[in-house]
């Protein structure tokens, strides 16, 4: 546990690190930032002085403390409270990245490549190889693959979401997406409202930008609307991100009703809102979208193609307001000069138009449903219960037995080789330690009960 001098370090960096406190300027004084942190000024006093032999700050005599002139990178991981590997979003990632293709891995966030349609995506490659030159060789245009982006709209307006090819920019990926949406509207400082707990990666993007992240609760009908008004009272943040249907990681789908609120409460606190609907093919019927809802004035609307036809071949989209479509195109210019290859856009395109991908989704379906329900009673079996039973989707968030630390169990866990994602990991406020997200499309192997059983005796 960090002691309290650590603790008053370690908000000083985040003050540096998010721009809060610019280079050259002072800090807070020894007497104000103990009242702050509830410390004793003694305390400030060590904090301070750590920091300035670390080259962090410096003193001026009768004058107080500056943050130091640097030009020396700044680490993600330095940006943020200090967490165990287990429970750090950018450690996790790269295990489940990095992680040996044969290794057990409940905790990560895709499918089994043998449950892709590898097929499709096959006789979608040989004809890309049959295309002109021009699409082996050149760059795209700023607005990326028109084909592509009237299948979406198509798409969604079948989802109730009116959006013309005009209104959908291509990107490198869904987190490309999010990406340029923050360059776009945020600045170093600012405050992002996320679900608590809410996919892991969104902490680390936001860590990124240097903006102060701030959690609301979420519960089986959406976020904790009473919690949500207050955080958008309190902390006037600029953007909320969050999954509106198969939450990851929770599963859970938002009511009606908390939708309309959501939007409301948007509208009166001048609040922009990233939907991203990265799962929504998953769902046997379609839910309440609050960019359908909005119609797209101050929801963005935000998918990709890596959970349901490849993570490979990679490309988002961005469905948006026509002004902030142009200014994202320009950002995307300055930064990739143009959209997502434009051989992987032609690729998409002929396996999402194949007639075997609706099949192909319509089985998806079938089998999660069914294999939601038996990895449930198993996990059951050795006392692991999901906190609900989602509509759809490849994910079980499940609470562990009481006094199971998720973070020690996801360390032994991965003594035996076995990859998983702990409940605080998801969650800004750390309050998930009891919590497990599991992939049950990932649960095949009949070793891994047995594991989680021995991982969870070590952990208690």
């Amino acid at each position: 546990m960090e002691s309290r001098t650590e603790q008053v370090m370690q908000a000083i960096r985040r003050k540096l690190g998010s721009g809060a406190i610019a280079p050259g300027e002072k800090l807070p004084s020894i007497r104000g930032f103990a009242t702050t942190m509830r410390v004793s000024p003694s305390t400030v006093v060590e904090a301070y002085d750590r920091l300035a032999a670390e080259g962090v700050i410096f003193a001026r005599r009768r004058s107080g403390f500056y943050a130091a002139q640097s030009n020396r990178p700044v680490a993600l991981s330095a940006m943020g409270p200090r967490l165990e590997r287990e429970i750090d979003p950018l450690w996790v990632s790269r295990q489940s990245l990095d992680a040996d293709e044969e290794a057990p891995k409940p905790g990560c966030g895709w499918l089994p490549a043998g449950w892709m349609p590898v097929a499709s995506l096959r006789r979608a490659i040989r004809a890309a190889g049959r295309a002109d030159d021009g699409l082996l060789s050149y760059y795209g245009g700023t607005r990326s693959e028109g084909k592509l982006r009237q299948f979406l709209s198509r798409q969604l307006s079948d989802q109730g979401i009116e959006a013309g090819p005009g209104r959908i920019l291509l990107t490198s990926s869904g987190s490309n997406a999010i990406d340029l949406v923050c360059r776009l509207l945020l600045s170093p400082g600012d405050k992002v409202l996320v679900d608590d707990p809410c996919y892991f990666n969104f902490q680390a993007l936001f860590r990124a930008h240097r903006v102060e992240i701030v959690g609301v609760p979420y519960t089986p009908q959406g976020p904790d609307i009473e919690r949500l008004q207050e955080a958008l009272s309190l902390h006037k943040p600029r953007l909320y991100i969050t999954n509106s249907a198969l939450h990851n990681p929770t599963g859970a789908t938002i009511s009606a009703q908390v939708a309309h609120k959501v939007l409301t409460l948007a509208a009166v606190h001048d609040l922009i809102v990233i939907e991203d609907d990265i799962f929504t093919e998953f769902e046997p019927d379609l839910s309440p979208r609050l960019a359908a809802m909005d119609g797209l004035d101050r929801v963005i609307r935000i998918g990709s193609f890596s959970k349901t036809l490849s993570a490979s071949v990679r490309c988002g989209y961005v469905a948006a307001r026509p002004d902030w479509i142009e200014a994202l195109i320009d950002l995307q210019v300055a930064t990739n000069f143009g959209g997502p290859s434009p051989l992987a856009a032609e690729i998409l395109h002929h396996a999402l138009s194949d007639g075997g991908y609706r099949k192909h989704m319509e089985a998806l379906r079938v089998r999660l449903a069914k294999l939601r329900w038996k990895v449930a009673v198993q996990l059951g079996e050795i006392g692991i219960a999901p906190w609900i039973m989602p509509r759809g989707g490849f994910y079980l968030w499940c609470q562990l037995p009481e006094g199971t630390d998720g973070a020690a169990m996801a360390r032994a866990a991965l003594a035996e080789n076995v990859v998983l994602a702990p409940g605080n990991v998801f969650s800004p406020s750390q309050g998930m330690m009891s919590y497990m997200r599991f992939n049950v499309g990932q649960m095949g192997d009949p070793g891994i009960y047995p594991a989680l059983d021995r991982a969870m005796r070590a952990a208690g």
